[in-house]
């Protein structure tokens, strides 16, 4: 395939900063639309909010969160099989810039159609979501040739990307919506996606070369054979079992940890002593905590690993520590709750909500990285698109979750909520603890050696299903 990278920058394709930086504001996009949802919605005052109940509000953002993450299944298929991954993003990015300006529509233009129009941005919003998460990562790995060790390293890079955007959504959205109104975030974010929508649109062929121009599945008619259509061998079904697996645990995790857009959000807002000085610290900036403490934390964690060499902890015991440190950043909500002392008047430190967010990142970095590079070892390659669909389901089911769990705030309190959640992520970690030397052996060597099969076993193994 075609690559006119043009030489390389810090040692990898500059294609690879083509769509660093693609992604980058298309993240910037979502994530200052979702800093402000919930708080938009439940807006009461004059200043252009909906209006909504806490409860309807958490239930919506859960309903959207969910979505967002279930679609890129449909959008990877409509790639591979018709548009090509390069149309995708592009015809991704124009809906969704399409939905954050519909958002940013101001009520009094017009005042009949408020909640289609809510709708319509959502869909938009949805539906070009969609088209674009599933394919740029893909064409982050189509920069390199298969066994280039650089490969690791480049995600690295495009996940900061991510996490920049992130950080900077929640500082000038945030910012945006404090001083102009909710329509005026809303339009920093289409802003955002516009860049997106124009880096990709006017740097992509010299940058990429013809990656993602043509549908996988063009490509893949060239290289089929009998041997892609054999049945699945008991090895690559234990395999996948664990990928099934570890997605249980991974619903867990995502829906304790969105709870930071809607009711930690809600907290933040109405609970929290958010002044330093004279200066009220927008509630939206606390978005921005967890793609800091990401930037920051990353290349730590990551040199842990390098530096514990063969003591470095399996997959499911890396969930496991994720599960705990998401445990550790709940008992600090707990903690706000308790210095109220049942007094909804009294507002609590923000240090609380920093010191959960922190461990919330510690946690993802425990399992959300190890996840997506679990299932491109373990899936059988003729399922890999399918088995990281399906991957990106659980964090849909969690997204529901969250916010399914977050609307009962109203009926069983904030610390029945937060203590729930701990001791569920607690539970959890235990119980995957118990089963992490099961779930090594299935997975056959793909994280080292395990404990040998009887000779019955091993031809077992050969098989097939």
């Amino acid at each position: 395939m075609n690559n006119p990278s043009k030489g390389t920058f810090l040692g990898h394709p500059k294609g690879l900063f083509l769509l660093f930086s693609t992604e980058l504001w298309e993240r910037f996009s979502y994530y200052g639309m979702r800093a402000v949802l919930v708080l938009y919605l439940t807006d009461m005052t004059a200043n252009g909010g909906m209006g909504w109940t806490q409860a309807d509000a958490l239930k919506l953002y859960g309903i959207y969160t969910g979505l967002v993450l279930i679609t890129p299944i449909i959008g990877g298929w409509l790639a591979d099989t018709f548009l090509g991954q390069r149309r995708a993003i592009l015809i991704g990015a124009i809906f969704m810039a399409a939905g954050q300006f519909t958002l940013a529509l101001p009520h009094a233009m017009f005042p009949e159609m408020v909640n289609n129009l809510f709708y319509a941005g959502l869909a938009l919003l949805i539906l070009g979501n969609g088209l674009f998460k599933p394919n740029i990562s893909t064409m982050v790995g189509d920069l390199y040739k298969e066994g280039d060790h650089r490969r690791d390293g480049a995600f690295t890079i495009f996940y900061m990307g991510i996490n920049l955007g992130s950080l900077l959504a929640g500082v000038i959205c945030g910012a945006a919506a404090t001083a102009y109104g909710w329509q005026a975030a809303f339009v920093s974010a289409g802003i955002g996606m516009l860049l997106s929508l124009v880096v990709q649109a006017t740097m992509a062929q010299r940058f990429l070369g013809d990656i993602g121009r043509v549908p996988a599945a063009q490509r893949a008619a060239e290289q089929r054979s009998k041997e892609q259509k054999a049945p699945l061998t008991r090895q690559e079904v234990d395999r996948i079992k664990v990928i099934l697996v570890l997605g249980l645990f991974t619903i867990i995790f995502w829906a304790g940890f969105e709870q930071a857009g809607g009711l930690m959000n809600l907290y933040a807002q109405q609970y929290t002593d958010r002044m330093i000085g004279s200066f009220e610290v927008p509630t939206a900036w606390f978005q921005s905590l967890n793609p800091f403490f990401i930037i920051t934390l990353a290349p730590i964690v990551a040199a842990i690993w390098i530096k514990l060499g063969s003591k470095e902890p399996n997959s499911p015991v890396k969930f496991a520590m994720g599960l705990l440190f998401l445990a550790v950043g709940f008992l600090f909500m707990i903690g706000a709750v308790l210095q109220q002392g049942g007094d909804q008047a009294v507002k609590t430190s923000m240090f609380w909500l920093v010191g959960a967010y922190l461990f919330h990142t510690l946690g993802e970095l425990c399992l959300s990285p190890i996840g997506l590079s679990m299932v491109t070892k373990l899936a059988p390659l003729r399922l890999a698109s399918l088995m990281m669909g399906a991957w990106f389901g659980f964090n849909a089911l969690a997204n529901y979750i969250a916010g399914f769990v977050g609307s009962f705030v109203g009926e069983s309190g904030a610390i029945a909520i937060f203590g729930g959640i701990a001791t569920a992520a607690v539970i959890s970690a235990l119980i995957l603890l118990a089963m992490a030397n099961r779930l090594v052996y299935w997975m056959h060597g793909a994280e080292g050696p395990a404990k040998e099969p009887e000779e019955h076993d091993k031809k077992l193994q050969s098989a097939t299903v």
